[in-house]
Parts: C-alpha cells; structure tokens; sequence
C-alpha cells in the first residue's frame, strides 16, 4: 500500500484552482505537462510510502497519537516552479500558514518514524503540485499566462483535520481522519 497524509482542500479553494487550470492548460498545450486533477489536489503533511497492509492498524494508531494544534488557518495564493523557473519540473500553487501545519508535519513525522517509516531528510515545503513538466519544452505561452492572471489569490479556509490516503492508480482513497481540534 503506498500511503501518506494530508490536509483536504476546501471546495470553494478548489473551484477556485480549478478556474486557474482550466485558463492555464490551454497555453500549455505544446509543453508536455501533467496536470493533477482539481479533485486530487491537497496538502500532503507527509509521504509515507510503502506500507505493509497487515500494519494498516498499527500506521492508524500511531497516526492518532498526534498531538492537535488546533484549527490550522490556509491561504491558498501565488504559483511558483520547483526547483526554479529556469528549469522548472512541477508547477505549484503557495500553501501560506503559520508555524502550526509545520509543527503538523514534523509531529507526523515523528510518530510515523517511531513505527519504521524513515523520516523526511527535507525541510518542509507546503505547496500544491497543479503540474508535472514531464519533457523539455517552451513554456512562454504558460508563463504568459501565468503573468496576465495578476495576483494569484484562491482562497482561505481552516483546517479542522488531517487525513490518511491510499495512492493507487493516480487516485487517492481516504483511509482515516484525524482531528486538529
């Protein structure tokens, strides 16, 4: 089972990056990209990986002992590339917080870790991946859009809990939830 964990996404944030995508693939549709689905999208606190599913319970348990910050304020806003704009290879919309989905992430981690998944080597970076550059191409159309938008706001909304997913086939299940307040 290939696991993580994650916050959901309003629907309202949603509509919104969906209003975004649906502006920007038309630009794009030289460039070889692979564009996630408005239904897919949501704040990954931690990638877990493979899982055995006998220990499914056992990933759960340890899961809920989480500590809760309490609602987690999200403001979904601006669109950069990783690792850069020169040589971009995912397409991302801003995760914008306050040190409380940070301290979700590194608790997950660590209760995560305390069961044998390895823990993240990486600082923490919040961000939605909208897509994937799979080849080399001109992206001048996609960028030129991207510049026309303006400022690039979709939404706030709190975060009340953190869930468990199965990825399997490019769909994500919804395995557990876990409260934050």
């Amino acid at each position: 089972m290939r696991l993580f964990t994650a916050i959901e996404i309003s629907a309202e944030v949603k509509n919104s990056l969906g209003a975004l995508l649906g502006r920007l693939r038309p630009a794009a549709k030289l460039a070889k990209l692979s564009w996630t689905r408005v239904d897919n999208l949501h704040i990954t606190t931690k990638f877990i990986g493979e899982w055995p599913e006998d220990r499914l319970e056992e990933m759960k348990r340890a899961l809920s002992s989480v500590g809760s910050p309490g609602a987690i304020q999200v403001r979904i806003g601006g669109i950069g590339w990783f690792p850069n704009a020169r040589n971009p290879r995912v397409l991302w919309a801003g995760v914008h917080t306050d040190e409380s989905l940070k301290s979700l992430a590194s608790a997950t981690d660590a209760a995560v870790h305390a069961i044998g998944v390895a823990r993240e080597d990486r600082e923490y970076s919040p961000h939605l991946t909208l897509a994937r550059i799979r080849d080399r191409a001109s992206l001048d159309a996609l960028r030129s859009a991207i510049d026309s938008l303006g400022p690039a706001e979709f939404g706030s909304f709190p975060a009340t809990e953190f869930h468990l997913y199965l990825s399997a086939a490019g769909n994500y299940t919804r395995l557990a939830q876990f409260g934050l307040t």
